[in-house]
């Protein structure tokens, strides 16, 4: 079991995602029990490449200092939506036999949405704790809907099992 926490940089992490102040505190709650509990942190970035806020080198690609990783924590980029397409996160479980993939992070409907339809297809359980993801509006939905739409319905017993952050804490304290 991991806890993979996805795209959570500074340019993107603020109040303006859809109710921040619970995801703000569960996610670090799971960060912090995660690693009281010997569940191996694994961080993911998002490089948009260059004249963008989200590119390395500028200070909104580095993960938000509330959910900052220690030194000896490992951090994947990448340059699409999935967290697995070519940056070695997927060799990496593999190669350590992991299974399980607890997924947290930041945006619901792009790389949440990518990264857990792409762990399914690499046969890992997704595990999706409740109010751990987030985005912002978009023209077709508030990001409370959007939120709704996928946590409730696309994902949920399709590619993975979304649960409460409770039964999350429990899975990493047993």
């Amino acid at each position: 079991m991991v806890l993979l926490v996805v795209d959570t940089q500074k340019a993107i992490t603020n109040d303006k995602l859809y109710n921040f102040g619970l995801f703000k505190r569960y996610v670090e709650e799971l960060i912090n029990k995660a690693r009281n509990n010997g569940v191996e942190v694994i961080f993911v970035r998002h490089d948009d490449g260059f004249g963008y806020e989200l590119t390395k080198g500028n200070d909104g690609f580095e993960i938000y200092e509330g959910f900052k990783p220690r030194s000896d924590e490992i951090i994947f980029d990448k340059t699409v939506n999935s967290s697995f397409k070519d940056t070695g996160l997927l060799e990496y479980l593999k190669g350590k036999n992991e299974d399980v993939v607890i997924i947290v992070g930041l945006q619901t409907d792009y790389c949440i949405d990518a990264t857990i339809k792409a762990g399914f297809e690499h046969g890992f359980k997704m595990i999706v704790p409740e109010n751990t993801n987030t985005t912002f509006d978009n023209q077709y939905m508030t990001a409370e809907e959007t939120y709704k739409y996928y946590n409730g319905f696309i994902w949920n017993k399709r590619y993975a099992e979304c649960v409460s952050f409770e039964k999350v804490v429990e899975m990493m304290v047993r």
